[in-house]
């Protein structure tokens, strides 16, 4: 086995660098995973710009699909050779008070994939154990690598919301997190309206599963949601505060706007529109290793699968400005010809 291997890290913010760094061996509940395949997300830019506290250098990516390559002490339930799936969620400690108490996604110990550690723009990297998810045989490491991120991120909202079969649930943006979300929202067996600016996406929406679309540059979208008879649940792929706001008097009584997209700006609704009806909004970060696992399956169930492209390590800085610039459609996954499949 070699004694290094190549990765792309970032040595401070927006510098990227093809490196050899020494192969180590995994520590206490720890595994070595040999990758296969990286995603490229819009979140890898807290590593490449420097937003959250990074100790440089550092190998982005959180999206990572691989196979075990060594087991550290103390493993259980996991097998070198098995394929699996890493997270932004690095894994949790599993004794705060989060932890004890079931939250495991809100674990005040957990570690950031990619920035708190070293991530899969790289052909090898170190785990822990109890961010593992597993890979099922009849997916791809490429296509199911954006799903441990933007697929479990927009399964999870919606399997813990409150719409039922038949209602109504609007996905605002069709992109990268949307174009995922309007095919779990169809296949939950949901009446799917896709809101996104201009013609362009009509078509491929209706084609992903919606049975609506309503172009936000034409009408006004929460007028057209209430023509409808208003959204149990408004899905906010799309950052920016104006867009839940723009939206939000769409909602039947009892609905609530899912925010999924971050960003600075602020969310502006009256208390009118709040209150009467008895409106939400909420955030919805990720899921735990075990909706992970049903993310997956589920996709593989119903045939659902992320639009990609596919790049190999090198191109790894193009790739992630081409997903910044907005020009990707929808995925960018660097495809890592590592023997690990």
């Amino acid at each position: 086995m070699n004694a290094t291997y190549k990765a792309i890290e970032v040595s401070k913010p927006g510098e990227f660098s093809q490196v050899q760094k020494p192969l180590l061996e995994p520590g206490p509940n720890q595994v070595r995973i040999r990758v296969a395949a990286c995603g490229v997300c819009h979140s890898d830019s807290g590593t490449v710009e420097g937003v959250f506290p990074i100790s440089w250098p550092r190998v982005p990516g959180h999206e990572v699909v691989g196979r075990i390559d060594a087991l550290g002490s103390g493993v259980q339930g996991w097998a070198v050779g098995q394929r699996v799936g890493v997270g932004f969620l690095g894994g949790s400690c599993g004794y705060c008070e989060f932890c004890r108490n079931g939250d495991l996604v809100n674990c005040r110990n957990q570690e950031f994939t990619g920035i708190h550690s070293d991530g899969g723009y790289a052909e090898m990297m170190i785990a822990k154990a109890s961010g593992l998810m597993s890979i099922p045989d009849d997916l791809s490491s490429a296509d199911a690598a954006p799903l441990l991120c933007a697929g479990m991120t927009t399964f999870s909202a919606l399997r813990n919301a409150p719409a039922k079969a038949g209602d109504l649930v609007a996905v605002l943006g069709i992109g990268g997190l949307g174009h995922l979300g309007v095919q779990y929202a169809r296949r939950m067996g949901f009446e799917v309206a896709a809101i996104a600016r201009g013609t362009g996406t009509a078509e491929l929406a209706k084609k992903l599963g919606a049975h609506h679309y309503i172009d936000s540059a034409a009408t006004d979208p929460a007028v057209a949601l209430q023509a409808l008879g208003g959204a149990k649940v408004i899905l906010i792929t799309a950052s920016g505060g104006k867009t839940i706001a723009a939206t939000f008097k769409g909602l039947r009584p009892g609905g609530v706007s899912i925010d999924l997209g971050v960003g600075p700006e602020p969310i502006e609704i009256t208390s009118t529109d709040l209150i009467f009806g008895e409106r939400k909004v909420a955030g919805s970060l990720t899921g735990n290793p075990a909706i992970g696992d049903t993310t997956l399956r589920f996709s593989t169930l119903t045939g659902i699968s992320p639009m990609i492209e596919t790049v190999p390590l090198k191109e790894a800085a193009a790739a992630y400005a081409k997903m910044m610039a907005g020009k990707a459609r929808f995925r960018m996954v660097l495809a890592i010809n590592n023997g690990a499949g």
